[in-house]
């Protein structure tokens, strides 16, 4: 398990406790994946909070400025912490992270399903409600586009693959008959 990681559970479950003392979960994981996409999309941002040569007091500076009224003063002060220990690469695992303890906390499971074409919204609510169904949680789904599926769907819950794919079908039909050759 990489150091980042290992990093980012620790700041992700301090995290969830202060947001969830002051019942700011979802509010505190919106605001943590929001953070994370601007410091990962504005270079300039990361270049002043990555630098040597900027002391901890401007970079705390430049982070309110950006971020004061857009984020809770907890998300504020955990970048600005992540920031001065020269963490802030550590970011986008802890969002991450949070997202995984605030969703187990919460009874929500994160399901990337893979597809050929992009699913519409009734077709990621069935698939939410029929995983939702056999799992006993409630199923958020994210919808990823891979045309070599060929068909049907790919749903990867935490460690678990569904492979209801036609891709899928085609490769085990494959192992099965080199198994019956030999």
């Amino acid at each position: 398990m990489s150091q980042n990681i290992v990093i980012a559970k620790r700041y992700a479950k301090a995290l969830f406790e202060l947001a969830q003392e002051r019942q700011l979960v979802s509010e505190t994981e919106q605001q943590l994946k929001d953070t994370a996409e601007l410091v990962k999309a504005n270079h300039e941002l990361y270049l002043i909070l990555t630098s040597p040569n900027i002391g901890h007091v401007e970079k705390s500076a430049v982070l309110s400025k950006v971020l004061d009224g857009h984020v809770s003063d907890i998300v504020l002060n955990m970048v600005q912490l992540l920031s001065e220990r020269g963490r802030i690469d550590a970011l986008r695992e802890i969002a991450d992270s949070y997202v995984r303890i605030a969703g187990e906390a919460l009874g929500i499971l994160d399901a990337t399903v893979t597809s050929a074409y992009p699913l519409d919204e009734s077709e990621k609510e069935a698939v939410a409600v029929e995983f939702g169904q056999k799992l006993g949680k409630t199923i958020r789904v994210h919808n990823v586009v891979d045309a070599s599926v060929i068909g049907g769907l790919q749903v990867r819950i935490r460690d678990h693959l569904y492979d209801g794919s036609l891709s899928g079908k085609l490769e085990r039909l494959n192992r099965s008959l080199k198994s019956q050759a030999q």
